[in-house]
């Protein structure tokens, strides 16, 4: 018959999933059976499935309700989220104060020419914004321009400089121009170049810093250090002695190339104009003159 023969087919298959099994392990050399276990293919596959749900979960929920899932790559830990909500929340609130300056500007023109002012407090946006909406996905924005500025940022004047942290490259900025009379030599105590100048000329930074001395001592007179950013990777002070005027105090912050004195012939170790210009690296002086053009 027709319906014998369809199902047929579905009953054998039945059949052979509900045959039973026995899984023997027999010892090699006694052939003694050790281990007996009777199955049917239905329960091997009901237990193979069983257990792959029963780890699928487990893994899930590991990934879910632990600190784990701060290591998938793309997913935002809550530090971050937390910081996205505080940046969104005041830049609605700059936003806000940028519309209400706005409207104060355009009521007070209004009133010099005679009009009637708008009500400005129907025109401010409700501050109550829900928060809870926030994407913290990368967006194809910002991964192009994470790449554009990385790639501009190749060929930048700082990326130069990490590069050759080590290297004794000219990036010092001169702090006067004019003609060297004595030169660095660590033999007779003289641990720095000595520029002479014309008086009343500026002495600038040679890099950027904070000055941690501005006084007088009894051998270089007016005396001015100046301990400079660390961007380098190095401990670098500058020292200017024999000024005539501190234009810096301690504490200040300066710029590269700011003056910070003047030129002068001040302390017991001076005898003309000029200017003694030291250099420390990491606690050791430094010949001014492998890193700085003074002519």
């Amino acid at each position: 018959m027709p319906g014998t023969n369809e199902t047929s087919p579905k009953k054998k298959l039945i059949k052979r999933l509900r045959s039973k099994y026995r899984l023997l392990l027999i010892r090699d050399t006694t052939f003694e059976e050790t281990f007996s276990l009777r199955l049917t293919p239905l329960n091997v596959i009901v237990v193979f499935t069983a257990s792959f749900l029963v780890l699928g979960a487990f893994y899930v929920s590991l990934i879910l309700f632990t600190p784990l899932k701060e290591y998938i790559p793309g997913y935002a830990d809550g530090a971050v989220k937390t910081s996205i909500i505080r940046a969104s929340m005041k830049t609605d609130s700059l936003q806000a104060e940028l519309e209400a300056l706005n409207n104060y500007q355009n009521n007070l023109k209004l009133i010099l020419q005679g009009k009637v002012p708008v009500d400005s407090l129907s025109r401010l946006q409700n501050g109550n914004k829900d928060y809870k909406d926030l994407t913290f996905s990368v967006s194809e924005e910002d991964s192009l321009l994470r790449l554009r500025v990385e790639e501009e940022e190749q060929y930048s004047l700082n990326n130069s400089l990490a590069e050759k942290r080590t290297s004794d490259e000219n990036y010092f900025f001169p702090p006067v121009r004019g003609v060297i009379t004595s030169h660095f030599n660590t033999g007779i105590g003289h641990y720095g170049t000595d520029i002479v100048a014309p008086a009343g000329e500026p002495v600038k930074a040679a890099l950027e810093g904070t000055v941690i001395l501005s006084s007088w001592t009894s051998d270089g007179g007016y005396i001015i250090q100046i301990q400079h950013t660390n961007n380098l990777g190095l401990m670098l002070v500058s020292i200017y002695k024999h000024n005539s005027v501190l234009l810096k105090n301690s504490g200040d912050k300066v710029a590269t190339g700011e003056p910070v004195a003047i030129i002068g012939n001040t302390g017991e170790l001076s005898s003309g104009p000029h200017l003694h210009l030291e250099l420390w690296k990491n606690g050791r002086p430094v010949d001014p003159e492998k890193l700085i053009v003074f002519k």
